[in-house]
């Protein structure tokens, strides 16, 4: 029994020393050598959506990098370095639906918001990361519903998206 024990124990301590040994990596998926980060303010550039929406998306990804790093937020010249604007904010229809009445014109059943990021990233330490990118997501929702009812829940669930795949893109390298 007590030879069992030694044997889990060395196993334990061998997996630990392999995964501190490989690499820079942490168990939030962060792979970095990167100590600080600079998240300048996204602009609203879209024709259309809620005026505080680059401010919105700015503090949404800067309290999403503070909670899932340990890098330290700094104003200006971060090793990790984003900046970007809100470029698209648009309502689209989906999902047709005929009308039983021929009469009736059809319509749709579900509309679409899209909103799409474009994000500026460039990592001091290592350029080859550094890109240009567009992000974009969207959420379908209920036309019986007006999309001042459902708007706010729309943009903090296409924001998440937007700012997990901006996280694996970036510091991830997925």
């Amino acid at each position: 029994m007590i030879y069992k024990n030694r044997i889990y124990i060395l196993l334990i301590l061998l997996s630990i020393i392999f995964l501190k040994g490989c690499g820079i990596y942490s168990f939030t998926g962060v792979s970095t050598d990167a100590e600080t980060i600079t998240i300048n303010s996204f602009f609203h550039e879209a024709d259309a959506g809620p005026p505080d929406l680059g401010q919105r998306f700015t503090d949404e990804i800067r309290d999403y990098f503070q909670q899932n790093t340990s890098l330290e937020m700094v104003e200006e010249e971060g090793q990790l370095f984003f900046e970007g604007a809100v470029t698209d904010w648009r309502l689209t229809p989906v999902s047709a639906q005929a009308s039983r009445n021929p009469d009736d014109i059809n319509t749709a059943a579900q509309t679409r918001l899209t909103i799409t990021v474009s994000v500026n990233f460039a990592d001091v330490n290592h350029p080859e990361n550094d890109f240009s990118r567009t992000f974009s997501f969207y959420s379908d929702f209920d036309n019986e519903v007006s999309v001042s009812e459902v708007e706010d829940d729309l943009i903090e669930e296409i924001f998440e998206q937007i700012i997990l795949n901006i996280f694996n893109a970036s510091v991830a390298n997925w």
